[in-house]
């Protein structure tokens, strides 16, 4: 899911690559949205496209930027049962 966002002219422009927007924005819709709602993808828009009827030109928007994306840093398994689970995913995955 990708989160297209345009900020309004008086917000500034202070945050040019975007990633305390898109950090606040993804925290503030963490606490309200269940996660499979959050978007994994913030991008930064002057504006939205729009074609001559002007309605949005969705082949137009951009597609986002590998760093666009949420990482989650890896977490190794804690306890038996998880051990237990990753190893089985480990073996069936190959």
């Amino acid at each position: 899911l990708v989160a297209y966002v345009v900020c309004a002219p008086e917000a500034g422009s202070d945050d040019d690559d975007g990633g305390g927007l898109a950090g606040a924005l993804r925290a503030h819709l963490g606490a309200r949205l269940p996660d499979y709602m959050v978007p994994s993808a913030f991008v930064r828009l002057a504006a939205l496209p729009l074609t001559p009827n002007g309605k949005l030109d969705r082949k137009a928007l951009p597609a986002p930027a590998d760093d666009a994306y949420a990482r989650r840093s890896y977490e190794a398994p804690r306890g038996a049962v998880e051990t237990a689970l990753a190893q089985i995913w480990a073996e069936l995955l190959g």
